[in-house]
C-alpha cells in the first residue's frame, strides 16, 4: 500500500449512524411540539456539527434560547441511545482490518461531540484507529483542517502519505483545506451527484475499493 494513514470521516462513512440520528432528534423536536423531519432531511442536515444539525431541524425563525434548549434536550438523549440502531456498514471493518494488517494507520476526524465519537469507536471498532477526535470547544470543526493536522503531527505522517476518506461536501472540503488528497464515498448521507456538485474527484460506491485505490 503507498499511504501510510487513511483518515476517516465517522456518520455516512463508516457508521450508518441515520436512524439514531434521526430518532434523537425528532425526540428534541417533539418536546418543543416542533414538527418531525424524515431521515433524509436529518441527512442532508449532518455534517456540521450537532449544534448546526439541530440549528436546521428546529422551524424557521426559532429563537437562540430555544434552539439551545433543543440542543440540550438533543445531546442528553443522543448520549444514551447513539448505538440503539447504529452498525458499521458492510465491508468497512473488514478494510480497515486489512489497512492495518498492511502497516498504515488509521484514523477518525467527525464534527459529533467527541464523547460520541469516543464511545462508537471503541463499540464497533475498538483497538483498530490511532487517533479518534470529535469536535470539542475550543477546535475549529471540519471543514477547518485543524484536527486533520493534529492527527498528522500527532501520528507523524506526512501529508503526501495521507488519504481522507469522507461521504460529504464538509468532507471534500477538509481534504482540500488540509492539502490532501480525498476519497468520497456514495454509499453515506449524500449522492453522487452532490459529491461531483462539491468538486468530488474520486468517488466510490464499496468499501473494498479503498484497498483497490
Amino acid at each position: 500500500m503507498k499511504r501510510k494513514l487513511y483518515i476517516f470521516d465517522l456518520d455516512g462513512t463508516i457508521l450508518d449512524t441515520l436512524e439514531d440520528l434521526a430518532i434523537s432528534v425528532n425526540y428534541a423536536l417533539a418536546v418543543f411540539d416542533f414538527p418531525p423531519l424524515s431521515d433524509k432531511e436529518v441527512a442532508d442536515r449532518t455534517g456540521n456539527g450537532v449544534q448546526r444539525l439541530v440549528e436546521l431541524s428546529v422551524p424557521n425563525g426559532t429563537d437562540t434560547k430555544t434552539t439551545l434548549a433543543v440542543l440540550d434536550v438533543f445531546k442528553q438523549h443522543y448520549f444514551y441511545h447513539c448505538a440503539d440502531h447504529t452498525r458499521p456498514y458492510d465491508g468497512i471493518k473488514d478494510v480497515i482490518c486489512e489497512i492495518r494488517k498492511q502497516g498504515a494507520k488509521c484514523a477518525v476526524v467527525s464534527n459529533k461531540m467527541d464523547s460520541a465519537v469516543q464511545e462508537l469507536a471503541k463499540d464497533y471498532f475498538d483497538g483498530l484507529f490511532d487517533f479518534v477526535a470529535g469536535q470539542k470547544d475550543g477546535v475549529r470543526k471540519k471543514p477547518y483542517p485543524d484536527t486533520v493536522l493534529l492527527v498528522l503531527d500527532t501520528l507523524g505522517v506526512n501529508k503526501e502519505d495521507a488519504l481522507y476518506i469522507g461521504d460529504s461536501e464538509v468532507d471534500i472540503a477538509t481534504a482540500k483545506n488540509a492539502d490532501m488528497d480525498c476519497l468520497s464515498v456514495e454509499w453515506g448521507f449524500r449522492d453522487r451527484e452532490l459529491l461531483e456538485k462539491s468538486g468530488a474527484t474520486r468517488i466510490i460506491s464499496k468499501p473494498i475499493e479503498i484497498l483497490q485505490y
